[in-house]
């Protein structure tokens, strides 16, 4: 039997902001106000997430510049992290240097080979304001890092060099999002 609803049941999904979109480019301002409104947008970030198939929404994404993330995302050894964060500060991110493959729900059906580090450390609000550490290893670690970056106005195509930048580039220009 479940205790308490499921993030993103009394959200609606909203329409995702795709790359080019101002809004995934700029820093998103600190949340002050920790009322209903944030608790709404949370329960939509989940919502768009979940219908998105994702395990992770920047509400930037949604078109709203606040520095707000959810997540639903397994670290390495399949454990779920469940959450979101407010005003998250990328605390450490430290470990080993993993190339892996990166998607984003803003660049849809693409992904490409992006270094990142096997361990991070998030520190945050809740949507109630009460304090938040969030540790992440592996995949975990990939997401945390992949959020907080969207927060700085900045996606995984950003962290991409080279080939690997000219493929994905070539990927954009012929996606039919882009039109």
């Amino acid at each position: 039997m479940r205790h308490g609803s499921i993030p993103g049941a009394h959200g609606r999904v909203r329409p995702l902001t795709l790359l080019g979109d101002p809004v995934l480019h700029a820093r998103c301002a600190e949340v002050t106000d920790f009322g209903p409104e944030l608790s709404r947008l949370v329960e939509d970030l989940f919502a768009t997430m979940y219908a998105a198939e994702g395990v992770g929404l920047a509400a930037n994404q949604v078109g709203e510049s606040l520095r707000v993330f959810v997540f639903d995302c397994p670290d390495d050894d399949e454990v779920r992290h469940l959450g979101h964060v407010v005003n998250p500060r990328l605390v450490t991110a430290d470990g080993l240097t993993v190339r892996g493959p990166e998607g984003c729900l803003s660049l849809p059906g693409l992904e490409a080979g992006t270094e990142r580090y096997d361990h991070a450390v998030v520190e945050g609000f809740t949507a109630t304001g009460e304090p938040v550490t969030i540790h992440g290893t592996g995949f975990f670690a990939r997401c945390l890092q992949h959020e907080t970056d969207h927060l700085e106005g900045r996606v995984y195509a950003d962290h991409v060099t080279g080939r690997r930048k000219r493929k994905l580039m070539r990927q954009v220009a012929k996606s039919s999002w882009r039109r």
